[in-house]
């Protein structure tokens, strides 16, 4: 690990403050559905000045390098770390990525607007079968049938506007100046 970082950590403030940042990270993804340990591996990449080899990473989160690497390459897929050269060493680092707006952007058009359209695509498939059977059905199936579809265009409608509203947040997070440069240290 760098020895800079090394001595950092060392400040009990700065402990307290990047184990609590971890878990809190941790927590976060875990509750979006992803691993706890994407969102510690992204804290700790992040809050860190240097780039971490996996070795560093390891040893900082006290997980298996199966753990790390596995983990790291999930969020390198995502976009929100980046694999980083660094002189005279062959081990491979990484950085996080700093723009929230890039993250949010990758997350979102990856997996979120991916599972919405997936959804589309099945209410409307079984809206179709439901069409194409009612002719064969009783009055009693009809009925049923009819129910189901009238559910079926209220779901639609529902997820007709969850990717509408991803779109557009896509499409504003986009058009955001890159802040990954931008440090702010006052919290007002």
């Amino acid at each position: 690990m760098s020895e800079r970082i090394f001595r950092a950590s060392q400040n009990p403030t700065i402990q307290a403050a990047n184990t609590s940042v971890l878990e809190g990270l941790g927590q976060l993804a875990s509750y979006f559905g992803f691993s706890k340990v994407m969102g510690q591996l992204y804290g700790a990449l992040l809050l860190s000045p240097d780039p971490l080899s996996l070795d560093d990473l390891m040893a900082q989160l006290g997980i298996s390098k199966a753990s790390v690497s596995t983990n790291l390459r999930t969020l390198e897929h995502m976009g929100i770390v980046r694999e980083v050269w660094v002189k005279d060493d062959r081990r491979k680092y990484y950085r996080a990525e700093s723009d929230f707006w890039r993250i949010l952007t990758n997350v979102l058009s990856s997996r979120e607007l991916r599972d919405v359209n997936q959804a589309l695509s099945v209410l409307q498939k079984n809206a179709a079968m439901l069409e194409t059977a009612l002719p064969t059905m009783t009055d009693e199936e009809r009925a049923l049938a009819e129910f189901y579809r009238s559910r079926l265009a209220q779901l639609h409608d529902f997820f007709g506007l969850a990717r509408l509203l991803l779109t557009t947040i896509i499409e504003q997070a986009q058009q955001q100046p890159d802040v990954s440069e931008i440090h702010r240290v006052d919290f007002e």
